[in-house]
């Protein structure tokens, strides 16, 4: 952590604090060197930071898109999920019939179907 102090008594404020961190067990860290403000090399844009900005949007726009559509479908199993569930209350079962097994709809959460559908290969 670094404190700094701005202010007429400085010294005394850092000796202060000094001695109070001293005592928690902290030795003191010598202050950083300040730096030339006016350094030419600071203002300019980097190429290279610039270029994967632009490089980066795509992807962006497309994890934004599939966050969406995944919400979409998140909503809509909710919804499927719930209504296996009235049926459920009615005695009838709703069952997801996949390749290998067969699982009941109303035991599932809405992230479980969607990823039991997502790891169900393509009927074509």
């Amino acid at each position: 952590m670094i404190i700094e102090f701005v202010g007429a008594d400085v010294e005394a404020a850092g000796k202060s604090v000094t001695a109070l961190t001293s005592s928690w067990g902290y030795p003191p860290e010598p202050a950083p060197t300040a730096e030339p403000a006016n350094d030419p090399d600071a203002k300019g844009v980097d190429p290279v930071a610039v270029a994967s900005l632009i490089v980066s949007i795509p992807s962006a726009m497309l994890a934004v898109a599939d966050i969406a559509d995944r919400i979409h479908k998140r909503r809509r199993a909710g919804e499927l999920i719930e209504r296996a569930r009235q049926l459920e209350a009615q005695q009838v079962a709703a069952r997801l019939v996949l390749e290998n097994r067969s699982v009941d709809l109303a035991t599932l959460t809405p992230d479980q179907l969607l990823d039991l559908i997502a790891d169900e290969p393509s009927a074509t």
